[in-house]
């Protein structure tokens, strides 16, 4: 009976079940897939129609400063209203960092001119020499 049990002992087995990271790993998938349009969305503005030539496509991505129909100012994807003073403050960071990054200011069309205005007066401050203007082209009818 000593020599039954000894024979009937299970092997060890050396290899590695990769099941269930493959089942893991589709998971992950799906929540980065689902979740990744989510991120990218920003702060909803209607920007004003006008005909102007696009900027040449640059290696990073500009420092955008979003003025919305209250005439509060985002810095690129952020949700939260920046203040002035971090609005000038993130823009000479970005310029010392980076400096041949380009600098654009999104203004709602229906917003008072003088919000624009002093966004851009704020990135003037911040030591930024050339800030542009973003547009939608007009619709073709």
């Amino acid at each position: 009976m000593f020599e039954y049990s000894r024979r009937s002992r299970k092997k060890i087995m050396g290899e590695i079940n990769v099941v269930p990271y493959i089942d893991v790993m589709l998971v992950l998938l799906v929540i980065f897939m689902v979740t990744t349009p989510l991120l990218t969305a920003g702060v909803e503005v209607d920007l004003p129609d006008a005909q102007a030539e696009n900027t040449p496509d640059q290696d990073s991505d500009p420092f955008m400063v979003t003025v919305d129909r209250q005439g509060l100012m985002y810095v690129n994807d952020d949700k939260q209203a920046a203040e002035q003073s971090e609005v000038t403050r993130k823009a000479a960071s970005v310029l010392k960092h980076r400096p041949k990054t380009q600098f654009l200011v999104r203004g709602d069309k229906l917003v008072e001119y003088q919000y624009v205005m002093n966004a851009m007066v704020l990135l003037q401050q911040a030591g930024i020499p050339k800030v542009g203007l973003v547009t939608e082209p007009p619709e073709q009818q």
